[in-house]
């Protein structure tokens, strides 16, 4: 009986953190983030179309979500795609024709840009799109959104 209990408290620790975890792409171009979900709030900063962010949160039409950065800010959910864009968090992120290291590079994407996600990621790759149509496969390490 203690073993039951004890699992079950268990579980109810650990499913917070077996959520998974909901990232969003902004779908609008100048979108404003404020600092609470009022168009009235402190506006905070604005970002660009295709834009990844995490949303942690949804009150009525807002959303409240997490950058790259680990900023924290609200949005109008309209505002958000279902679609996944990836944000190249290291210098830059070789696309490559496999998944592998050695695979020949099909471009490059510099830090802060963008690429949209195919596939899920496997083995510490992921398959993307440049917004040209080009793909090829990318390192996760390099990449925030997943």
């Amino acid at each position: 009986m203690k073993r039951l209990a004890f699992a079950a408290l268990a579980l109810a620790l650990l499913s917070p953190l077996a959520q998974a975890l909901e990232f969003r792409s902004v779908k609008e171009t100048g979108v404003a983030l404020y600092e609470s979900p009022s168009i009235t709030a402190k506006k905070l900063f604005v970002v660009s179309r295709y834009y990844p962010v995490e949303v942690l949160s949804t009150q009525k039409e807002w959303s409240r979500v997490r950058d790259a950065t680990g900023g924290i800010a609200w949005m109008p959910t309209a505002a958000l795609s279902n679609q996944r864009w990836l944000l190249v968090t290291a210098e830059r992120a070789s696309v490559r024709d496999t998944a592998a290291d050695t695979a020949p590079a099909r471009f490059i994407v510099p830090k802060d840009g963008v690429v949209e996600l195919v596939e899920p990621p496997r083995a510490g790759w992921v398959k993307v799109r440049h917004r040209d149509g080009s793909e090829g496969y990318a390192k996760i390490s390099d990449l925030w959104g997943l």
